[in-house]
């Protein structure tokens, strides 16, 4: 498979198969994505994956504290900036809507909506989670450095039959989560994501989330 084939199916997947990765797959597949630019080479990404009991232990602490603030708990660094402006808001919810419409749950049915949600913290029911963790005195330029890092891992999975979806809805978790992971003092919790072999036919999975046109966002000089 080429890059540009793995670029056009990768989808954030949301239904997973019950279809288990080995470790010595995923050592494999963490190795190769090592190389993934990293300025000044500080490859300043670090990766827990979680399986098993594993795995259910953070999806067990994830219920039981949101059961209390279903908004999560306090950050500095939350997902998106507050009072998201044009058009990046319109891209937001443009495809939340697409997604709950493939779910058959309208807009004011509420409770399901939030039930859906919920199954961000089950990850999907992925048989593989990673949490994404970042020295909190980096900078933003190390935050890009480990995105590059995620993207290579997503495309990666793509070419060996398997699906992902980066979850940075963890943000809403991060004090929660450095105790549970047992992080340093100045360690954080980026972003989750979930790993397996997708479910095809799960209606959720047939969503693909548009995007801008070249004159959008490209401006072209001296050509």
């Amino acid at each position: 498979m080429d890059v540009s084939t793995a670029i056009q199916q990768r989808i954030s997947t949301r239904a997973f198969l019950d279809k288990a990765i080995s470790k010595t797959e995923l050592e494999d597949w963490l190795t190769t994505a090592q190389r993934a630019p990293s300025g000044g080479n500080l490859q300043p990404w670090r990766v827990i994956a979680l399986a098993g009991d594993e795995k259910q232990a953070v999806t067990d602490m994830a219920v039981e504290t949101l059961a209390g603030k279903f908004k999560g708990e306090p950050t500095d660094r939350p997902v998106y900036p507050p009072d998201l402006w044009e058009p990046y808001d319109s891209r937001r919810r443009a495809i939340g809507e697409q997604m709950y419409a493939a779910l058959d749950i309208p807009r004011e049915n509420k409770p399901a909506r939030m039930a859906w949600f919920a199954n961000n913290f089950r990850f999907f029911g992925a048989p593989v989670a990673l949490f994404i963790v970042l020295d909190e005195r980096m900078g933003h330029g190390q935050w890009g450095h480990t995105g590059m890092f995620l993207q290579t891992l997503s495309l990666l999975a793509v070419e060996r039959g398997w699906a992902s979806c980066m979850q940075e809805c963890w943000a809403i978790l991060r004090p929660s989560l450095k105790a549970h992971l047992g992080l340093g003092d100045t360690e954080m919790v980026w972003c989750g994501m979930a790993l397996g072999y997708a479910d095809k036919d799960a209606p959720v999975n047939s969503v693909r989330s548009g995007r801008a046109e070249l004159e959008e966002f490209v401006e072209f000089r001296g050509f």
